[in-house]
Parts: C-alpha cells; structure tokens; sequence
C-alpha cells in the first residue's frame, strides 16, 4: 500500500485524534558545550536496532552531532557513546554525525562534518550484557558522499539526511543521503570489504526541484539564506520507496528500481507553501513579502523534518509548530506532551519505529523522537534528548 497515496486523500480533522500521548521514558539530556560530557551534543535523530533472540535487549541509537553516536537500553539509559571522528587536520572541520539509521546489524551514520557514511556493528552480545554494543566497521578508504576534494568537504555542503533499508527484491542494502544545503539524495548501496569494514558504492542521483510552479501559474521558490538551496533531511524507506521531508516545501515519495530513483511525487505541501517571502539581511531571516495565496497543505509547518513507517502509516515532524502527523487510514495530528513524571516534546528533528514488541514496557512496539528542548535546561544552556513513547498510544483510534 502506497501511505501517502491513500492517507492524504482520507483526511479526517485533527480534533477526531486519539488524546495525546506522554513519553515514558526519556535519555540523558545534552548539551551543546565544550565543557558538557560528552562534548558540543546535540541530539539529532534516532533509530531502533531490535534484538534478534530477545527483543527486551533492543538498541536505541541517536546521534549527538560533535558528540558523536549514543546508544541506549529501552530504560532510556546510555550504554555507550562513541565519538565523532577529529579533524583530520589543523583548521578541517571534525566529525559531526547527523542522521543515523539500522539495516540488519548495521549502523549507519551520516557524518555531516566530514562528507562520509560511518558504520558500526551492533553486536547483541554486547546489548544482552547492558554493555558496549557497538563497533567501528567503517571502510577507512571510505570516499565523500558528494565533495569532490577534502577543501569542498570543509565548506559543509555534506551528508546531511540519511535512511537505510534493504531491496525488498534483490536483498542489496541501500542508503539514501540528502545533501545540506542542496536538493540532491544520492542512492548508495553498502559493500562488505575483505577486511571485515564496509563502505559504500554509489548507484544515482536524483535532484528534486528549488522552484514550483503553482496553480495561478506564477513560480515560487522557499525563501532561503542567500546561496542556499531547499535542503531535505528526514527520510524513510518504505520497501521500494524512499519518503524525504524537503523542510520548507513538504513530502515527496520517490519510487526505487535496482537502477536508482523513479519519478518524484510531492505528496504533501507545508503550510507555507507558495506564501511568499524575502531575505532580510539586516535581521537575518525570511519575512513576509505578500498575502497567502492559499496552495499550502493542510498539515505541517515548516519545518517538514523526521519521517518513519509502521504498518501503512507514515509518522512525519512539523517541527515549526512541533506537532506530529500520522499519515495513515485517518490522517491526524497529535503532540507529545508531559506526563508519567516526563517532559514534553519540541521541535523534533528525527523519529524511528518498530511495530515489534519489545517486552512489558513496549507490548506493542516502540516510536522514538528527538526532543529540541528537553528540560529542565543545564543552566543557561538548552538542552536536547530522546524521548521513547508507547507506539499504541499513537497509532491508536
């Protein structure tokens, strides 16, 4: 079943949800300090590794940018943190892993500081001991993901969003990766080297649009800092399709062959869509400049950030107005909101689900959110986590 095909057109209004639903959990929080332990963390994203013989040992990794990869218990508590790699040079720009994904016992990062995938293995021995789980497997002659030379991977327009999965037909383990700042998703298939590393090769490219026309037959184009393009980050793969959030515009699918990408689908507009606006250099930020013509979607506000799939339905961030929308028979919206002694949710950038039951705490699975604004705040720093929620209480009703 293609979600979005289906859900977009069977919109119900969001006061039929389901109440909305309290983390039961929550990590650590983070801060994005040179002094914090571990450094400059800020969470980002998060993905679910299952555990092959006992699901209640499941994984659950986020990425903290310069702080590097974490993983977690299903308690929320942190069994490891790996470091993101140094500069490789005095003045180069360090490791900065942004989004992260699982494919079988794969971790994939994408390390936005240095234009590279990283990979780990997730070894379940170590996550049935509640001990270190995971372990650095990536290719050392790994190659950027879109620079050309180790200069242009030091002007940052590098990995930026990532997604993970498998070929459904052919079973070769694809990664797509959108790139910061650019409107262009590399497709990228995973290789096991002779060493026991693995690295990538890869398959195509695909360019999604800066420019729209609209229904009155004028162009448009999202406001952006000036030189920068419409960029795209959360992503999801649904079987043979590839769901990326383009975080001024909206939602497009894009069908997958064993030769790359088919024909991209804008299958839900951002509210903003269409409205125009221009770049005021003196404030630094996008302003009105003209009324609303009215071509925006219905449900999310920029920025359209984290996708994932569970069973048909596909879970999206409106991270401007920090809701979620669940894409499925109903579309709806819902917040999460504090409750069972946690904090509510912000500004999410990421999610990650499983529909497996993970154990007494998780019966019937598990979604994971980033938290822009986990508190209480360290001080005078903001702080940043992850927050676990009971995946029957957002998919129900």
């Amino acid at each position: 079943m293609a979600v979005a095909a289906v859900s977009l057109v069977s919109a119900v209004p969001a006061s039929a949800a389901s109440p909305d639903p309290s983390p039961v959990a929550q990590t650590q929080a983070f801060v994005d300090d040179s002094a914090a332990s571990p450094a400059n963390a800020d969470a980002d994203d998060p993905a679910i590794w299952v555990h092959p013989h006992d699901p209640s040992r499941s994984v659950v990794l986020g990425t903290l940018k310069e702080g590097g990869l974490a993983a977690f218990d299903l308690d929320a508590r942190t069994l490891q943190l790996v470091a993101a790699p140094a500069a490789p040079t005095p003045g180069a720009a360090p490791g900065r892993f942004n989004n992260v994904d699982v494919v079988g016992d794969l971790a994939v990062v994408s390390d936005r500081g240095r234009d590279r995938i990283r990979v780990y293995r997730i070894d379940p021995a170590g996550a049935a001991a509640g001990g270190h789980v995971l372990r650095d497997v990536t290719d050392p002659a790994a190659a950027p993901v879109f620079s050309a030379s180790e200069s242009e991977v030091d002007g940052q327009w590098t990995a930026y969003g990532l997604a993970a999965g498998r070929d459904p037909r052919t079973g070769v383990r694809w990664v797509a990766v959108t790139r910061r700042h650019e409107t262009r998703v590399a497709l990228l298939k995973l290789a096991d080297r002779p060493d026991g590393t693995v690295g990538t090769v890869p398959l195509a490219t695909v360019d999604l649009p800066s420019t729209f026309r609209l229904p009155d037959g004028t162009t448009w184009s999202p406001c952006e800092e000036p030189g920068e393009g419409p960029q795209l980050e959360g992503s999801v793969f649904d079987g043979r399709v590839l769901y990326t959030a383009q975080e001024d515009v909206g939602i497009w699918r894009i069908p997958l062959t064993s030769a790359g990408f088919g024909r991209p689908e804008l299958v839900d507009r951002v509210r903003s869509y269409g409205v125009p606006q221009r770049w005021n250099a003196a404030t630094e930020e996008c302003v009105p400049d003209g009324a609303d013509p009215g071509f925006g979607g219905r449900w999310l506000e920029a920025d359209a950030e984290g996708l994932a799939v569970a069973d048909g339905t596909l879970f999206a961030s409106s991270q401007g107005d920090s809701r979620f929308v669940v894409y499925g028979r109903r579309t709806r919206d819902l917040r999460i909101v504090a409750g069972r002694g946690t904090d509510s949710v912000e500004h999410s950038d990421g999610s990650a689900i499983t529909t497996t039951p993970l154990g007494r705490r998780y019966p019937h699975g598990l979604l994971v959110v980033h938290d822009g604004e986990r508190r209480p705040s360290a001080g005078d720093l903001p702080t940043t986590g992850f927050a676990f929620v009971r995946l029957e209480d957002v998919l129900r009703g």
